[in-house]
């Protein structure tokens, strides 16, 4: 066996080149970049919203007055809001030129709460006091973006809007809301309003009954109206029973609560 060894060179490695970073550091620099960008604008949007809040607890102030009033005083109460409501559409306004600039469904869940409780303002007054100064009627989603100074369920352009979800959402809460007034109306004194409501509430939980749901919150949510329905019934039929309205004007209420 041979003593000879061989000579194996070690390769030279350019210190330089051994700490170079295999990772080109523009590319987090640019995403850090991208992040810093989104949070600015995120503030900048909340800064409309905390307005917006700050507008929609004065406007819930005095429309919570609907259930301690005579309807005789509503067209007054309602009255009182434009001012409100106005501050809030132009708020509504400023955060939809802000937002436009943008993906809409990127940033939508920031503002999709509050531009729900606008619109749940929007039609209760609607409803206390229609155009006419008729009580119990449905705004329709073009009124009510009429109203907020915004386009409804844009499906051509990435663009501020008010969808179809944010408006069914707003009549959920606007019956729940009249559920509470039903009961409130028989402490007024006010006899007749309980049987307007339930035969408005009984009318919306037909109509979303027929709707083919796709979003789970929406659906969920729709499934509880069966209880507002009941709650409704129970005030009317109450109402019957001490014949504090004519059993002809109960109708149908009357009759399915007895079944």
């Amino acid at each position: 066996m041979s003593d000879n060894k061989m000579d194996i060179e070690s390769p030279i490695v350019d210190p330089a080149a051994a700490n170079a970073s295999v990772v080109d550091p523009e590319i987090f620099e640019s995403v850090q970049k991208q992040i810093d960008e989104d949070s600015q604008l995120r503030d900048e949007l909340k800064g409309y919203l905390r307005l917006m809040d700050r507008q929609a607890r004065q406007i819930s102030s005095i429309l919570s007055r609907a259930h301690s009033v005579p309807s005789s005083v509503l067209p007054q109460l309602i009255s009182s809001t434009q001012a409100v409501f106005a501050e809030q559409k132009a708020t509504i306004g400023q955060l939809a030129e802000a937002a436009s600039k943008y993906p809409y469904y990127k940033y939508n869940n920031i503002w999709t709460r509050d531009i729900q409780n606008a619109v749940f303002a929007v039609i209760f007054a609607g409803w206390l006091v229609g155009k006419d100064g008729k009580q119990g009627e449905l705004m329709t989603i073009e009124q009510v973006g009429e109203a907020l100074g915004i386009p409804v369920n844009v499906r051509d352009r990435d663009t501020f809007h008010l969808t179809i979800e944010e408006y069914l959402q707003s009549i959920i809460t606007l019956i729940e809301e009249l559920s509470r007034l039903a009961v409130n109306s028989v402490t007024l004194g006010d006899y007749q309003r309980p049987l307007l409501i339930s035969r408005f509430v009984k009318d919306l939980h037909s109509a979303f009954q027929v709707l083919n749901l796709k979003n789970d919150t929406l659906r969920r949510r729709s499934d509880g109206i069966k209880y507002n329905v009941k709650k409704i019934e129970d005030v009317v039929y109450d109402l019957s029973l001490r014949n504090l309205v004519p059993s002809k004007e109960v109708g149908v209420e009357g009759e399915a609560r007895e079944a």
